[in-house]
């Protein structure tokens, strides 16, 4: 296992709270990647992965569309990609990730169940992907997001008296007792220790600081979970996780969190009327 003395050591402390970048994460994976072997800097990759994601979506509806610079595949490549696979030709290349081939074979064909977003299959792959990472704590924290995800996702699809499959991503155990449970907790209270918490971060009536409060259990989680990684590719993961909290808290105010907030409603289709009507009454008190 490789050891990163001096790179962990040179890092300046970070919390939650901070009002100000050390680094961008693209800033910090461009300063840290060649001091990385091989196998961690695959690890680092599907961290990133979630930006080439996001980048090939853009590009299915607009080839013309701006790329996120922290994506690890390049425009030309994306369009080499997406011609190779729609033409039923082999493509291999050390920036593009297996899921991606599956999800286009898919895409191309089609098949895909008409009450899943494109977004949700492709986040299915991903999350299938990362959590097969041969790290634990890496493959930990991607299942920690998609029951976090998921669980928030179905809490919400409850509340607002909507369909909480249409918005359940991947095939974990969680996931699963999520889709087949009507039960409060969904029959997860004894083997998810963060249930409570997520239920009470839901209660929560504002809704920046419900996102505030979501990237607190994440950035607590973190901490116990590499409380004994001192030098080791561990700390410095779980230092770029952090660092992207940061950044997406340096830039985010309440009024975008409010968007966040209603393009999420609007995206659970034509049931979201109602959700969005009870959340403008709410507000407006």
């Amino acid at each position: 296992m490789s050891k990163y003395y001096a790179l962990i050591a040179g890092l300046p402390n970070i919390a939650i709270d901070d009002s100000k970048l050390t680094y961008s994460v693209g800033t910090f994976r461009d300063e840290i990647y060649d001091s990385l072997s091989a196998a961690d800097k695959a690890l680092v990759d599907l961290f990133f992965y979630k930006f080439d994601n996001k980048n090939l979506l853009g590009y299915l509806r607009n080839p013309e569309t701006a790329f996120d610079p922290n994506g690890r595949i390049s425009p030309s490549e994306m369009e080499e990609l997406v011609k190779a696979v729609k033409g039923g030709d082999t493509y291999k290349s050390p920036h593009v990730p297996p899921y991606f081939i599956s999800f286009l074979e898919e895409y191309f064909r089609a098949e895909k169940p008409d009450d899943i977003s494109w977004e949700d299959r492709l986040a299915s792959y991903y999350y299938e992907y990362a959590m097969q990472a041969p790290n634990k704590f890496v493959a930990s924290w991607f299942e920690l997001n998609l029951n976090i995800n998921n669980i928030l996702a179905a809490l919400i699809a409850r509340k607002f008296g909507l369909d909480k499959n249409l918005y359940i991503v991947g095939e974990n155990e969680v996931a699963e007792a999520i889709r087949n449970s009507n039960a409060r907790d969904f029959g997860l209270g004894e083997s998810l220790d963060y249930l409570p918490a997520l239920q009470r971060i839901l209660e929560e009536p504002d809704l920046v600081e419900r996102e505030r409060k979501t990237d607190l259990l994440k950035w607590n989680w973190i901490d116990d979970n590499t409380f004994f990684d001192y030098f080791t590719i561990e700390r410095v993961i779980a230092y770029l996780l952090q660092l992207e909290m940061i950044e997406r808290w340096v830039k985010l105010d309440k009024a975008k969190g409010e968007q966040m907030f209603r393009a999420l409603i609007r995206g659970m289709k034509h049931e979201s009327v109602a959700a969005l009507e009870e959340f403008n009454r709410n507000n407006n008190k």
